[in-house]
């Protein structure tokens, strides 16, 4: 008996090759054009990176924060380091050989950075979230047993994921509810839905109200990105716009939205939530690898002109923590040249974009004081 084709990933089948051939072009096409198809304002992305003298990345007045497996007083540990958009300029934000410094991520008016700290060893081990300035100065706790923080809006308050189990675990999802911490008055709230289960990679929008993420095998969802409300408990599968996959953010202006797909691409769709449910349209393909290679971590930069994420070989972990020898960060342009900053392969992941353009005599004058 001949088998009737497969779309993998749809769960159909189709009785005739001509029906599967429709059927594989209308499920790519968004707005009208084929997702990764070559046109005049989408040109072919490609796999490999570009010569970095294909992209002038030392006009981009913004600098990079990402984590890395750094050798600091001849012990390897993860610390922060802050770079130029070029690679340039590298300087270890954190300098601590015994603790693990995790998942920057730099508030809208650009003086601090949110991160999670891990500290002690096997079942003692605790993992925990902090802020400090953007220099590496003025460290405070946040809370313990929390997880992958964000910045409201306004730079006030720190959103952060409660561990699901007292017990450390590495998996990302592991989490069981978020909480919102004040930076003035040091005080904590649950959001309003206590429901939240499984929740990773959380994004604050630009307009304070809506939260994005992913989630994991929890709340009657497999895999998926959803929209929540900040102060209420509606809560939406952005699916049924054709967005799959993980790690959402926002851009500055909160236009766009950028998100991993799959281990090998990235998008990028606008997001518009004026009819009071969050829509995301034109969604496109932005970066795409070979599939012997991963993609993650994405983030646009503040004038909405570059991303940065990082790259390296499939067996890399992208989860906080993972190990990913052979990894960089990379930067690319909205026509699908992108170019290695860093090239030691130090376990470089987790890139954050400082929204405002900080000079470098500013940021060595308060790593001076530390």
């Amino acid at each position: 008996m001949t088998e009737r084709p497969y779309i993998a990933g749809t769960g159909l089948f189709v009785r005739s090759t001509g029906i599967l051939i429709f059927l594989i072009l209308t499920l790519l096409v968004v707005d009208g054009v084929v997702r990764g198809s070559e046109t005049s304002d989408r040109p072919r992305l490609r796999k490999l990176p570009s010569p970095r003298k294909e992209l002038k990345l030392e006009q981009i007045p913004f600098k990079i924060v990402h984590e890395t497996f750094h050798k600091t007083d001849r012990r390897n540990n993860w610390e922060l380091h802050i770079i130029n958009a070029d690679g340039s300029g590298s300087v270890n934000l954190t300098r601590t050989p015994d603790i693990d410094e995790m998942y920057p991520h730099v508030s809208p008016d650009g003086t601090k950075i949110s991160f999670v700290i891990d500290t002690g060893t096997g079942r003692r081990k605790l993992r925990s979230v902090y802020y400090m300035n953007v220099d590496g100065t003025g460290r405070v706790k946040v809370a313990d047993n929390a997880r992958q923080p964000c910045w409201s809006p306004d730079g006030k308050s720190i959103a952060y994921l409660r561990g699901e189990y007292e017990r450390y675990s590495t998996r990302e999802y592991a989490t069981a509810g978020l909480f919102i911490y004040d930076l003035q008055t040091r005080q904590h709230r649950q959001h309003p839905n206590k429901d939240l289960l499984h929740i990773y990679a959380i994004c604050w929008s630009p307009d304070g109200k809506w939260f994005v993420g992913a989630v994991q095998g929890a709340m009657e969802f497999s895999d998926a990105i959803l929209a929540f409300e900040t102060n209420g408990k509606k809560l939406f599968d952005l699916e049924r716009w054709g967005v799959k996959g993980c790690r959402p953010d926002f851009s500055l202006d909160g236009t766009k939205m950028v998100w991993g797909e799959t281990d090998w691409n990235l998008c990028i769709g606008d997001f518009d939530d004026e009819s009071g449910t969050p829509r995301i349209t034109n969604i496109r393909d932005i970066v795409n690898c070979l599939e012997r290679s991963k993609v993650y971590h994405v983030d646009i930069s503040p004038d909405g002109k570059y991303v940065a994420f990082s790259y390296g070989s499939f067996s890399g972990g992208q989860q906080v923590g993972g190990k990913a020898s052979g990894w960089n960060i990379c930067v690319g342009d909205m026509t699908g040249k992108w170019v290695k900053i860093t090239t030691n392969g130090n376990h470089n992941k987790e890139p954050d974009w400082v929204p405002v353009a900080i000079p470098d005599n500013q940021l060595l004058a308060g790593l001076k004081q530390k």
